[in-house]
């Protein structure tokens, strides 16, 4: 069933037409860097010769909305560089505006903007100058579909297993099914995006990082439910008991809404970053379809570990640790919700002397990420305290 989903998911992608390097005006991502440094450069002009921060900052978004996003810089150098490259150059763009709505003196912003104006230049040479092999192409697209569909996989997997543990085996339908619809509400918002409503990058950002800070709220709803069942003192009973209607409508509905925002989250991304592998891999197009082949058999494989491994582990350890699985998507949703927001503009950023930053758990090196994810943990550990502490009802939510 996921398999499809993501067949699906790269099929609909073939179908989208995009701007990158290739399709665009500049022949080289030099070109398209150059630019971006040429408009960050006149952006610095409009600060230093009014100190008008709206106007400055509408040029450093134009340079990273409509050429680093649009024209696919940023996937580029998560597909060839790294990831954690690509969050250190959209955080450099945050601290540039940052400094800038703060009135910071003009030695300050342009020092900024040089370090950003090198960084940009040093992946443009970076991907200019890279040997393109079939070997790194495949490895480009095995990663790309690794890291979009993972977290996806985890939820899907978790839920679907809890539900045959419980004996709501019947169930297992209604989140896969949600897990498809989200597959078609992604190629359909592609489309919708690209096609009709030429919708602007901020507004893009803003709407990933909703539908994350949703999927925050619902995770954490299914991860309660779950551990209110483990940490019960009637927990046995209700799992040997295997009464489907133990789940009820209401709880029904939040699991499947569970797999369709996980799936939903990184839909679009996937697509758009398919696109530009495709526009940009010249005559390795077959490695691309070979290193998406090989990402699925792995993530059906951990699928696979999930659903049916989950068998072999005992009852109240499994209900736990999938309760502790959905915890860590929903802090990890919740930085990575707020982090979009923040290259939207809708929240400020606050850089913070944070050791590392690992996308896959949403972590980042600013204060407004890291406090709402320290808040879901008090949390998660003042619930589990209260369901150990306190006899939860047999029955669901």
């Amino acid at each position: 069933m996921k398999k499809a989903a993501f067949v699906f998911c790269l099929l609909a992608a073939l179908f989208f037409p995009r701007q990158d390097a290739a399709a665009s005006e500049y022949k080289t991502w030099r070109e398209i860097t150059d630019r971006m440094t040429g408009i960050l450069d006149e952006s610095y002009e409009v600060y230093f010769s009014t100190k008008d921060a709206v106007k400055a900052k509408e040029l450093v978004n134009k340079a990273y909305f409509e050429f680093y996003e649009k024209l696919g810089v940023e996937r580029a150098v998560m597909a060839y560089v790294s990831g954690r490259r690509a969050s250190a150059v959209e955080y450099q763009f945050a601290e540039v505006k940052r400094l800038m709505t703060a009135g910071a003196p003009n030695k300050d912003v342009r020092a900024s903007l040089d370090v950003l104006n090198k960084m940009l230049r040093d992946d443009g040479n970076a991907l200019d100058g890279r040997e393109e092999s079939g070997w790194s192409v495949f490895g480009a697209s095995l990663l790309i579909l690794l890291r979009e569909g993972m977290e996806a996989i985890l939820v899907v997997a978790a839920i679907a297993a809890y539900l045959v543990r419980s004996g709501n085996a019947a169930l297992i339908r209604v989140v896969y099914l949600s897990a498809l619809a989200a597959v078609a509400a992604s190629a359909a918002l592609a489309a919708a995006l690209q096609k009709l409503f030429s919708i602007s990058g901020a507004d893009q950002e803003v709407l990933e990082g909703a539908t994350m800070l949703l999927a925050v709220v619902v995770l954490f709803f299914v991860s309660n439910w779950m551990v209110s069942k483990a940490e019960s003192k009637a927990w046995k009973q209700y799992i040997e008991s295997k009464v489907s209607s133990a789940v009820t409508a209401g709880s029904a509905f939040a699991l499947g809404a569970a797999a369709f925002l996980a799936v939903f989250r990184e839909g679009v991304e996937t697509i758009l970053f398919y696109q530009a592998l495709l526009a940009d891999a010249k005559e390795h197009v077959d490695m691309i379809w070979y290193g998406f082949g090989a990402s699925v058999v792995a993530l059906a494989l951990l699928f696979a570990a999930i659903r049916y491994g989950s068998m072999r582990i005992p009852l109240r350890p499994f209900f736990i640790g999938t309760s502790v699985l959905m915890y860590i998507m929903a802090v990890a949703f919740a930085g990575g919700g707020i982090k979009e927001l923040q290259e939207a503009d809708v929240v400020s950023v606050t850089p913070v002397a944070f050791p590392v930053s690992v996308d896959l758990l949403g972590l980042y090196p600013t204060l407004e990420t890291l406090l709402p994810q320290a808040a879901l943990i008090i949390l998660a550990v003042l619930s589990y305290v209260h369901y150990t502490r306190k006899p939860a009802p047999s029955s669901a939510l």
